[in-house]
């Protein structure tokens, strides 16, 4: 697959086949993206992938969590500045809009868009769970390296005929994971990610998030015709 085409094909999953996917590719695909920009070559990342049982047990643990702490264990770090401002706020908020349109669950309806939300804990169904760590002594610039690691995650595996599912909302039950991941105590949960064959007929996989014209983010001088 062309890198545009995976680039453009890319899109966040949030149904997926139980159709597995075999270990070499999973594998290849974290061994290739490492290839990813890393400032120093520090190469920050650190990956932890499950299927089968161990990603089954995880999804029994998760499936009482949104009912037992509505609003999670809190979180290692913030998602979304706080207060957000223009033009992100309307931004996440179309989006989220577009999101349950696509299912038909009106915003008056709570709890079928917390159903909904809850999907996050059972992966979309996807057969293999990824979750990326990192040192909690890093910085800024090893976010971002993390940041290109996951891209590069997702646009390798649209070459498999794979589609992915970041997921920072992991992050809202930390403690949860880190336990079962037995993670060091000098790492924390960057982000989840779905990874696995869509569902090409499921509803909310049928709308793609909108993007901003090219002259509203970006700026060009000194070029020639």
């Amino acid at each position: 697959m062309h890198v545009r085409e995976a680039v453009t094909s890319r899109y966040s999953c949030r149904a997926f086949l139980s159709k597995p996917v075999p270990e070499a590719t999973v594998r290849e695909i974290i061994e290739v993206a490492a290839r990813a920009p890393s400032a120093g070559n520090m190469q920050p990342w650190r990956v932890y992938a499950l299927a089968g049982e161990p990603l089954a047990k995880l999804k029994a643990l998760m499936a009482p969590r949104m009912s037992e702490l509505p609003k999670g264990e809190g979180t290692d770090y913030t998602i979304y500045p706080e207060p957000l401002t223009e033009p992100y706020k309307t931004r996440r908020f179309v989006v989220g809009e577009m999101l349950y349109k696509a299912l038909g669950i009106p915003r008056e309806d709570k709890a079928a868009r917390y159903r909904q939300f809850a999907r996050n804990w059972q992966f979309f169904d996807a057969p293999v769970g990824l979750f990326l760590a990192r040192e909690k002594a890093h910085g800024p610039a090893q976010w971002a390296d993390i940041g290109g690691f996951l891209q590069n995650v997702a646009l390798l595996a649209r070459d498999h005929g794979l589609h992915t599912c970041p997921q920072q909302a992991w992050v809202s039950f930390h403690k949860t994971v880190r336990a079962y991941l037995n993670l060091p105590d000098h790492l924390m949960i960057y982000s989840g990610m779905s990874l696995g064959y869509e569902d090409p007929d499921a509803p909310i996989n049928k709308w793609r998030s909108p993007r901003e014209p090219l002259d509203a983010f970006a700026s060009f001088s000194g070029f020639s015709a």
